[in-house]
């Protein structure tokens, strides 16, 4: 699709992967071409999960500190907005998304992490928000996602000191979900994506859409969005296939159609 993204679809999974050498470092193409590659994942019918995925080597080291050095007030501003703008359509892709991370997701890479549903981690993985380091704060949603995964007080350790955190500690304060050997990153991934392919797609939309809605919002409006979603979810052709399976043959037998 690009020269730094490219989206590959096996199947009902789709892999948006990064390729950027060395370092998959963010600058503005990349992070273009990856808000084009979401959108294109987000619009097939055909996908019912994604994976974001920087290669064997790094996941995504951060962003491209050469390009941003120099900018000025104004221009940081926009290439802020920019970069979030890219990294909120990575977060609504509808369908199941999977960070797959390799050696360093570090700043921008965390924050692409964030973006994701579920991450799975190699055991030498390290992530971090450096940004305090270069003397300036995450600015693509590291002050906002990562509290709200990890709980404010640990957020704010990573964010304060800019340290790395290695894959067992991630593990342990609910950074990433998985860690295996490096070598079997991807598969993992893979693995855990394909739960999904097979899956009501409409329902799995919806269940996504009023969780993350639902975490912006005060319970009864929450909850407001919840019933909204189920009632919906009646004008399915899934939701039939699902309840007459269940009735006839028992749980976890239907063969849905993702409509």
């Amino acid at each position: 699709m690009g020269e730094f993204v490219r989206l590959e679809v096996s199947g009902a999974v789709a892999t948006i992967r990064l390729d950027r050498p060395k370092m998959n470092a963010v600058n503005a193409q990349l992070r273009d071409e990856l808000a084009e590659a979401a959108r294109a994942a987000d619009a097939d019918p055909a996908v019912r999960a994604v994976i974001l995925y920087g290669g064997e080597r790094v996941f995504a080291a951060g962003a491209d500190i050469k390009e941003m050095a120099e900018l000025s007030y104004a221009e940081t501003t926009e290439h802020c907005r920019a970069l979030q703008n890219a990294l909120n359509t990575v977060a609504r892709i509808g369908a199941p998304v999977v960070a797959a991370i390799t050696g360093y997701a570090l700043g921008g890479g965390l924050e692409l992490a964030l973006c994701a549903d579920f991450r799975v981690a190699g055991e030498s993985a390290k992530v971090g928000q450096p940004e305090i380091q270069l003397g300036v704060i995450p600015g693509a949603g590291g002050t906002q996602r990562l509290p709200r995964l990890i709980g404010p007080s640990r957020a704010k350790d990573l964010i304060f000191t800019g340290r790395h955190v290695k894959a067992d500690e991630a593990l342990a304060i609910g950074l990433v979900d998985k860690v295996v050997p490096d070598d079997q990153v991807y598969d993992a991934a893979k693995e855990m994506a394909a739960r999904y392919a097979n899956g009501p797609a409409v329902a799995l939309r919806a269940a996504k859409e009023a969780v993350d809605a639902g975490l912006e919002v005060d319970l009864a409006t929450g909850l407001e969005i919840e019933r909204l979603h189920f009632a919906g979810l009646f004008a399915t052709e899934d939701q039939k296939i699902g309840m007459r399976s269940f009735v006839e043959d028992g749980p976890g037998k239907a063969e849905f159609t993702g409509r």
